[in-house]
């Protein structure tokens, strides 16, 4: 294999400390970038938080069915992306597109990856189980929407805040109003942080046709990202009310209100560097609202 084809991400850091025939596979599950395991992670941790669940298990379970999770939803949208990022400068030398992963390899991978997160499925409840199972077609679906619709990221968002809706059912065996608006509010949260993720992209998907919500709004960017981002915390904002209907309950999220008007009112759709820094530092805000939405729950416990 030609050092062009390998990319600087793995020759540093924890891939670069793997023996040379893992790295490709690690690049493939992105594990040099953790972010999105994250992402997924904090919408059933915030659902757990708010039905009151307190059980370190239940959030161990979530992160680790989180982390098996994304990455097999790494290795399935290179699977089905792989001709298209041979395409686009930033994906151009991902193992699939470059041929250092062959594609039965990868097929395998995504089963192995796949079985892990079926593991933890099986310690949920019936319902949470049920719920988590119905997320399937979605995932399935999601590699293609940017081919369909410019607003991808809106698949996403239903993919990505499912958890919102397994958590509560996995801890109190039913489902509410609560995790709904939860749901709700992540959705909006993940177009919001996926358009500004978009924008790095913005010239080569016009190249190759590829649709994104950052083409689609375009200058407006700052504006729509803020649009977004309102609608997630009003979304957020019903869940609480459902939970503990006091002000004092919504002052939880203040915090996380100052960090996404922050974000919006820096996005700029001409730099992608920093549309980059500002989608990562979306696992501060999905902490800080775990803060608020655990603080909540127990409150609310008889």
């Amino acid at each position: 294999m030609t050092d062009e084809l390998v990319p600087d991400s793995e020759r540093r850091g924890f891939i670069g400390a793997l023996p040379p025939k893992l790295r490709p596979y690690a690049s493939l599950m992105r594990l040099d970038r953790p972010i999105g395991t994250w992402l997924l992670f904090w919408p059933c941790a915030w659902s757990v938080g708010l039905a009151g669940g307190a059980a370190a298990f239940l959030y161990i379970s979530f992160f680790i069915g989180a982390f098996a999770m994304r990455s097999a939803g790494c290795v399935y949208n290179d699977i089905i992306d792989r001709d298209l990022d041979k395409k686009v400068e930033r994906t151009r030398l991902r193992p699939l597109a470059s041929g250092r992963v062959p594609l039965g390899a990868a097929w395998a991978l995504l089963i192995g990856l796949s079985l892990i997160g079926l593991l933890v499925l099986l310690t949920l409840k019936p319902l949470a189980q049920a719920v988590a199972l119905a997320s399937l077609a979605l995932v399935a679906a999601y590699p293609f929407m940017k081919r369909i619709t410019w607003w991808p990221q809106a698949w996403l968002g239903l993919v990505f805040s499912w958890g919102a809706l397994v958590g509560w059912p996995a801890v109190t065996g039913q489902f509410a109003l609560a995790p709904l608006m939860l749901w709700l509010g992540s959705i909006f949260w993940v177009v919001g942080y996926d358009t500004i993720y978009a924008i790095q992209d913005v010239e080569d998907d016009a190249l190759v046709g590829v649709k994104s919500s950052a083409r689609r709004l375009g200058g407006n960017v700052r504006r729509g990202v803020a649009l977004l981002y309102a609608l997630a915390l009003v979304g957020w904002g019903v869940a609480i009310w459902a939970v503990f209907p006091d002000v004092i309950a919504l002052l939880g999220l203040l915090p996380a209100a100052a960090h996404l008007a922050w974000q919006a009112a820096k996005v700029d759709p001409a730099d992608g560097p920093l549309a980059l820094t500002l989608f990562r530092s979306n696992r501060l805000t999905g902490l800080m609202l775990f803060l608020a939405f655990v603080t909540v729950g127990l409150s609310a416990r008889p």
